[in-house]
């Protein structure tokens, strides 16, 4: 009996397939700096590096549509810039891109990285400016009824991430 009979014949279905990254010469790529986004469809690899900053990463499977945020503050102080670097605005730009992409509210599950309290001298107290934009997301997420299905916030290091928009990975590395 093969792998698929065995499958079938239990009920499951088959687990998605991972290529090696070396086999996916089709990638496209995508660096996001701080108070940037970038939403598409197809197969992007969309890459950031954060310290107490946060990315927001959505994906809707269906569409194949996803996008990824990177935010520096957690609202804006009376600005009227409405500016991608407060999360206030960076949220519901990639939400209204995915849309227009062809995505499905209905469908976007989030992915929260990032908020690290990176600097060696407040590490001992209290990191407000980590904490405060990962409250942000979280509050910012529930109110647009996203579920966030992962998180890897806090702690006292930078994160660099890369988030594929085919099959909604991330891949995670401390530094």
């Amino acid at each position: 009996m093969t792998f698929d009979e065995l499958l079938r014949s239990s009920g499951l279905t088959r687990p998605r397939t991972i290529v090696p990254e070396s086999e996916k010469p089709w990638r496209k790529a995508v660096y996001v700096l701080a108070g940037h986004l970038h939403a598409a469809a197809g197969v992007w690899d969309i890459t950031t590096i954060l310290g107490s900053c946060v990315a927001v990463c959505i994906w809707d499977p269906v569409a194949g549509v996803g996008g990824m945020n990177h935010y520096m503050l957690p609202w804006d102080a009376g600005s009227t810039s409405g500016g991608l670097r407060y999360a206030a605005y960076a949220i519901p730009r990639l939400i209204e891109e995915l849309l227009s992409l062809g995505g499905n509210r209905g469908r976007f599950n989030a992915e929260i990285f990032g908020g690290a309290c990176v600097l060696r001298h407040v590490q001992h107290g209290e990191c407000d400016l980590g904490a405060r934009n990962i409250e942000a997301a979280r509050r910012l997420l529930e109110a647009a009824r996203i579920p966030i299905v992962h998180e890897d916030v806090g702690g006292q290091h930078g994160r660099r991430l890369t988030f594929s928009t085919d099959d909604g990975s991330c891949k995670l590395r401390i530094i």
